[in-house]
């Protein structure tokens, strides 16, 4: 159940008014956003969160946890708990993939071949498919002559574009390795398109392979002068030149401006990391030729913010000047929260939701191991990087054979051992008691393990004064608030990514007519509104 949003973004001053309500709603609930899930057991995260809506979440099942971020609710939750999703999910951009075809022209989703599709996922090839088809649409309705790939990591967007849709395509990234990548599988791509190549050559006087382009695109001044380079071949060693040296862009003028130069391009980015998107923004707003940008924004806990260290005057959020007004800014635990997507976790099965939260809960309880043992490496807040996926397999073994072998476990646990531990497990299912403690003690050799290996990963030897038991006994009876409060807390990620796209929208309305923008399904789509 979600309550459809009320907001507009047609204007500057209706996108004002809906980020502003946002800002609004989260002010109360800052603790929340700013928190992280480390912390939880050392810092009683649970303590601030209502009550009631804890007592109630605690008894929940696992399903209807994970379809908190996605504004499920259940009719004999607390009134304020449902009044709090109902309102949060009423701020979040809506997703409607139907509005894609009234909003671009020709748009038709190709289904690709394998030979295009190959190295791809299923979530890989949805994204390439969808985008690929808004980019060959704008690119068609604005008649662009190049697409410029920014951040093309393996190129699989570039290649579509280029082999299925025939557009002239430069795939911009950081990676070397990337660039190799892309032009390796880019010449065994061509070698099953031979046939169509030559008529696109015929027809249109290139031949359709995706260029690359190895550079850090540090500032829009970096993709100005890309873009002359491009725009510019007729001097085949002046574009090399330009193209070589373009990190270093304060070494080259930048002749986007010529007012000679009719030419044009569209930026496209499919996940463009942190402040790469905000660089194409203002390169959009800065370079005439770019006429139009399709973007995807990814990683927002890589953003720049105001608050940040060493940032500049441009940094990644809030761009526009009436947020900046406003006085909200990120801190790297909100950044990281944007991050969340509430699809996944609805989508994960029960078995996957409780090994997430204890994943979770081990993570926090390690954190008071070190706490107390350890607290010089405490102090700088140390990563010990991802154990999920071992964990995962271990522990679903260990339930298969749980569930299997019941009969035999409930003779061999020890009563003294049972005895010890809270009878109450996290999973919320409805196992015998027998049954669910010794459950609770494969918990504790999960936990055993997760801490050893977590302790190897950060160069520390164990020492033989470490409790790990007692520490593991006294968060037990707590991990079952870790499911609640991070489905309370994963609610609030749709909400702050709302608030970036926002804010990225509102930037450019206030540049007074100059473009028209259109935030759908989380993608940005701009076009410039002087003549071409």
């Amino acid at each position: 159940m979600a309550r459809h949003c009320r907001y507009s973004c047609e204007t500057a001053a209706q996108t004002l008014e809906w980020i502003n309500a946002i800002i609004d709603f989260l002010r109360p609930y800052r603790s929340l956003c700013e928190a992280h899930v480390v912390n939880f057991f050392k810092d009683r995260l649970w303590e601030s969160v209502d009550e009631q809506w804890m007592e109630c979440l605690r008894r929940e099942p696992v399903e209807n946890l994970l379809g908190i971020p996605s504004g499920i609710i259940q009719d004999y939750w607390p009134p304020s708990l449902k009044e709090f999703i109902i309102i949060l999910r009423s701020l979040v951009l809506p997703q409607k993939q139907a509005a894609l075809q009234m909003m671009f022209p020709n748009f038709h989703v190709a289904s690709l071949s394998s030979v295009l599709t190959q190295g791809m996922n299923l979530k890989k090839k949805h994204e390439v498919e969808i985008l690929a088809a808004i980019v060959n649409s704008t690119a068609r309705n604005i008649g662009a002559q190049t697409v410029i790939d920014v951040g093309a990591g393996q190129g699989y967007l570039a290649q579509v574009l280029s082999f299925h849709y025939h557009l002239s395509v430069v795939a911009i990234d950081a990676s070397s390795h990337h660039g190799e990548v892309t032009s390796a599988r880019a010449e065994r791509i061509k070698k099953h398109y031979a046939a169509k190549m030559h008529k696109a050559q015929a027809a249109n006087g290139y031949l359709s392979v995706p260029q690359t382009v190895t550079c850090r695109v540090v500032s829009s001044e970096t993709l100005k002068t890309l873009s002359d380079s491009l725009l510019h071949k007729d001097n085949d060693e002046k574009s090399k030149h330009i193209v070589e040296g373009v990190a270093d862009v304060g070494k080259e003028p930048s002749l986007c401006n010529n007012p000679n130069n009719e030419s044009s391009l569209v930026l496209a980015g499919l996940h463009a990391c942190g402040d790469l998107s905000v660089t194409m923004l203002r390169t959009f707003l800065e370079c005439k030729e770019v006429k139009a940008m399709v973007s995807i924004g990814c990683c927002y806990n890589l953003l720049s913010d105001k608050g940040s260290e060493n940032t500049g005057a441009q940094c990644g959020f809030p761009v526009s000047e009436s947020a900046r007004l406003a006085g909200f800014s990120f801190g790297k635990n909100v950044r990281d929260l944007a991050c969340q997507s509430a699809e996944r976790w609805r989508n994960l099965t029960k078995e996957a939701g409780v090994q997430n939260f204890d994943l979770h809960a081990f993570r926090a309880a390690f954190q008071m191991v070190l706490c107390r043992y350890y607290p010089e490496v405490w102090k700088r807040s140390p990563s010990i990087g991802r154990q999920g996926k071992a964990l995962r397999r271990q522990q679903q073994r260990r339930i298969l054979e749980s569930n299997l072998h019941v009969e035999e476990c409930n003779q061999s646990c020890s009563t003294s051992c049972i005895d010890s531990l809270s009878p109450r497990i996290s999973s919320g299912n409805n196992m015998e008691d027998k049954g669910s403690q010794c459950h609770t003690i494969d918990k504790y050799s999960l936990f055993e393990k997760f801490c050893k290996s977590g302790l190897c990963r950060l160069d520390l030897v164990p020492s033989q004064e470490i409790d790990i038991f007692g520490l593991w006994k006294e968060a037990e009876h707590f991990s079952e608030l870790v499911g609640p409060y991070w489905s309370l807390r994963a609610a609030l990620g749709p909400l702050l990514e709302t608030l970036i796209l926002l804010d990225r929208l509102l930037f450019l309305q206030e540049q007074h007519n100059l473009v028209e923008a259109t935030v759908a399904d989380l993608v940005l789509r701009f076009r410039r509104q002087d003549p071409i």
